[in-house]
């Protein structure tokens, strides 16, 4: 009966990754959409509120928040494919914690503390255009893909060993999809790269100088070394190679007249009238 099982189970979980498999319009790579899009929408909308409230709220200024949101909305008519119909929101944190993440369904965040790291729109507009990289990347699908696949992958030999059954371990697997199991999930070098680069990517089609993608990751690498690393440091590996990386590639024929194109800007006027002077005239963020 365990052998059975076996010869049962993995012909039917092959059969359900390779079909599942579709290349991603963002990064040309074929991947396992674990998670429909649908799907993805519900959990970043369970899991938005829950989220605030950890961060101390939203920043409570309505100037402020449209701002975030203007800038995210400047890079998501650029997102490939049907990217551009989901239903994006960027909320501004209230917190003093340094942190940007992103949901599925195109839930992006960033607190207080690290904007007002900041000096330049460009550099905000680097750290939320990663963010969309990683749901346009779908990175989520492809961690949940990893995790449910180990799961199950142990389920089935636990079966065999008669220890455990196939179906308990996908009820396992499943807990991973809510709100806070995803936003739990960590993104590897590779992924955080993919991000870089997709960033960079929808910030140039926006009118963004791609010098503030490394600018801020030079800003956040320094928060790092003052004993404690950020807790966007937690969830976003932030190794020297990472910079070296986007150095690398902004020296590339292709990047170098962004310094010169009128069409790029850095906007650290903008950012200091539109951004920096209302937060400092707001209350402190509570720790």
């Amino acid at each position: 009966m365990r052998i059975r099982l076996l010869l049962t189970t993995l012909p039917l979980l092959l059969i359900a990754f390779n079909t599942g498999c579709v290349k991603n319009a963002a990064t040309g790579r074929s991947q396992f959409n674990a998670l429909s899009t649908e799907k993805e929408i519900a959990i970043g909308t369970q899991a938005m509120p829950e989220l605030i409230a950890g961060y101390g709220g939203v920043v409570p200024d309505q100037a402020l928040r449209d701002y975030v949101t203007r800038i995210g909305m400047s890079m998501v008519p650029f997102t490939e494919a049907d990217y551009p119909k989901l239903p994006w929101e960027f909320t501004f944190l209230n917190s003093g914690v340094i942190n940007a993440f992103a949901l599925p369904g195109g839930k992006v965040f960033v607190s207080r503390a690290l904007v007002e790291r900041m000096t330049s729109e460009a550099q905000l507009a680097g750290v939320l255009g990663h963010e969309i990289g990683h749901v346009t990347a779908q990175h989520v699908d492809d961690r949940l893909t990893r995790q449910t696949g180990l799961q199950i992958g142990a389920a089935v030999i636990g079966a065999v060993a008669g220890q455990s059954e196939v179906t308990g371990a996908v009820e396992l697997a499943n807990l991973a999809v809510t709100g806070a199991g995803v936003y739990a999930l960590k993104f590897d070098r590779n992924q955080e790269s993919e991000s870089d680069s997709l960033g960079i990517r929808y910030m140039m089609k926006a009118g963004y100088n791609p010098r503030g993608m490394l600018q801020v990751m030079e800003i956040l690498n320094a928060a790092g070394g003052g004993g404690g690393q950020p807790e966007w440091m937690s969830t976003h590996p932030l190794p020297e190679t990472r910079i070296k990386r986007i150095a690398k590639r902004l020296n590339r024929k292709r990047y170098a007249n962004i310094d010169t194109d009128p069409a790029l800007g850095i906007y650290e006027n903008r950012f200091q009238s539109q951004c920096l002077n209302r937060l400092k005239r707001l209350p402190p963020p509570a720790k």
